[in-house]
């Protein structure tokens, strides 16, 4: 199989303080050759979701992209779109993957999705990067997106719009410039 899936999801708030699924995307990409195209692309609402995650510290996607309180509060159910979630990550025989894996992987697997994990976009970049180690961290520093994306495409006019589908096709072309580096493997 010559295709992976890549995952990008937009949250109020991390895991442990409650936060909520407001987004999901899923970019199919064909490691052989770059192309990429989006199998979903959802705004979505989860129980619990309320006005309590429009304010600090759960805001955060509100105020840093053009997704709005409202269109979450209008959305389909998450777990109304758990199986069509859960058949896309099941026709990746090859695996799927996401650019902070440890962030989206942690979030969709405590809502019961099952994922056939392939290495971590962010994690395989870190050593490619080698930016300078940030605040305890031994290593190199975690790239964000852009940094990645400027680094192994040249294209520095790119800004992360933290919206799920089109961060996911940006994450996807991270993942294709590793893997014609020889250092994304599966």
């Amino acid at each position: 199989m010559n295709t992976i899936g890549i995952v990008d999801i937009e949250t109020t708030g991390f895991l442990n303080q409650s936060g909520k699924i407001v987004e999901v995307g899923i970019v199919e990409l064909d490691i052989t050759n770059g192309n990429k195209k989006v199998l979903f692309d959802s705004v979505v609402k989860e129980n619990g979701f309320n006005e309590m995650h429009s304010r600090y510290p759960m805001g955060w996607i509100f105020q840093n992209s053009d997704l709005t309180f409202d269109q979450v509060l209008e959305a389909p159910d998450f777990d109304d779109m758990k199986a069509e979630i859960q058949n896309i990550f099941d026709s990746f025989f090859t695996g799927i993957t996401a650019f902070n894996k440890a962030f989206d992987f942690g979030f969709l697997k405590s809502r019961g999705l099952r994922i056939a994990e392939l290495p971590c976009i962010m994690e395989t970049a870190t050593p490619v990067l080698n930016l300078p180690p940030k605040g305890n961290r031994k290593g190199p520093k975690y790239p964000n997106v852009e940094e990645a994306y400027h680094f192994l495409t040249g294209n520095t006019a790119f800004i992360e719009s933290h919206r799920a589908a089109d961060d996911a096709m940006h994450e996807a072309e991270i993942a294709f410039e590793l893997y014609k580096k020889g250092v994304f493997q599966f």
